[in-house]
């Protein structure tokens, strides 16, 4: 899963939901340098990720992708599930996209000392391009393949796999909504067990 994804399935609380971001960004163990919502927002990413991997439709839908990319298939998948998710948001939430990443980003900035600063770059970037948004634009997840791919140790040309994500749209559209719903109900079962932790 990607960070729209982390962020629909931290539930409601701003600091959960930025636990929930961090998670891409925050390494190693937590050891209660942050405020236990953040930190339980960060321990649901991890256990998000574990779920996706080992979920019958997430394995599925890897197949869609040429075995020669099976390397970097997963990488492709999580970013065009989050255009999956951005494309048909109001099924899954019910505020517009727009009011709620805006309304992410505003209650992020309360907790600004908590977020390092790589973090920090990403979601001032993502604020002012309106990132999260644009991936329900098939050219915006062009491009941000191929700025992830440029990144990796041994830069690929990730953009070249859009093709076969399109041409398994029905396939993936399907993975993926068997899997948001099954990981919204792991994330919702997660958020009860820690439910004493501090509000934001």
């Amino acid at each position: 899963m990607n960070y729209l994804a982390h962020l629909l399935l931290s539930g409601p609380e701003a600091r959960w939901r930025l636990g929930g971001l961090l998670g891409d960004f925050v390494k190693g163990p937590l050891n209660g340098e942050r405020p236990a919502a953040i930190e339980a927002g960060i321990r649901l990413h991890r256990r998000i990720d574990a779920a996706t991997g080992t979920h019958a439709a997430y394995r599925d839908a890897l197949k869609v992708s040429d075995p020669g990319w099976r390397r970097y298939a997963g990488i492709a998948l999580d970013i065009w599930f989050d255009h999956l998710l951005a494309q048909n948001w109001r099924q899954w939430h019910p505020l517009d996209l727009e009011d709620f990443c805006a309304g992410c980003w505003r209650d992020f900035r309360s907790d600004s000392r908590y977020i390092p600063p790589h973090a920090r770059a990403f979601m001032a970037r993502a604020e002012q391009f309106k990132l999260l948004q644009s991936y329900r634009e098939e050219r915006v997840i062009g491009l941000t393949l191929e700025r992830v791919g440029q990144r990796l140790r041994h830069p690929v040309a990730l953009q070249e796999m859009l093709p076969e994500l399109n041409a398994g749209r029905e396939q993936l559209e399907h993975n993926f909504n068997a899997l948001l719903t099954d990981l919204n109900l792991e994330a919702a079962r997660f958020r009860q067990h820690y439910s004493g932790l501090d509000k934001p």
